[in-house]
């Protein structure tokens, strides 16, 4: 008998969790814009990623997914009829200490917001400044 009144709180909180993830993975993959992992020295072109993609009239940002290995600085640009965007980010690894260990969180620096006025085609650029093999994942999602 014990062990149900156990077992039925246990399972309630693994289904709230689990319904919780799957709303959240869903809203969250409906706001990507543009999304590329760059793992692979082969997806650069003289050193450079572009691809392109409609940028709707929106408020938008960067999001990244680096680590340790990732291009120190990663040059970003965007270039539309009426839309220019630059922006060289910076690696920065923030240090956290336990009672057993170190480890770092990495994240890149630098202006991630970006306001787009009209519709259009753009294209962009991404260039790790000759660190093609450091892996590095960048989305693009709605404000």
């Amino acid at each position: 008998m014990s062990k149900k009144i156990i077992a039925i709180p246990i399972i309630a909180i693994l289904a709230i969790i689990l319904i919780s993830f799957s709303s959240n993975e869903t809203s969250e993959k409906k706001n990507i814009l543009f999304h590329v992992t760059l793992a692979d020295p082969d997806l650069y072109i003289n050193g450079v990623y572009t691809e392109e993609f409609i940028l709707e009239k929106n408020e938008y940002f960067f999001r990244f997914v680096p680590n340790g290995s990732s291009p120190k600085i990663l040059s970003i640009t965007l270039n539309g009829d009426t839309f220019d965007y630059s922006e060289d980010f910076e690696l920065i690894g923030t240090p956290h200490q336990t009672e057993i260990s170190e480890y770092f969180t990495w994240d890149y620096d630098g202006q991630k917001k970006i306001i787009n006025s009209e519709t259009q085609k753009v294209s962009i650029a991404i260039n790790p400044n000759g660190q093609t093999l450091g892996s590095v994942s960048v989305d693009i999602l709605e404000n």
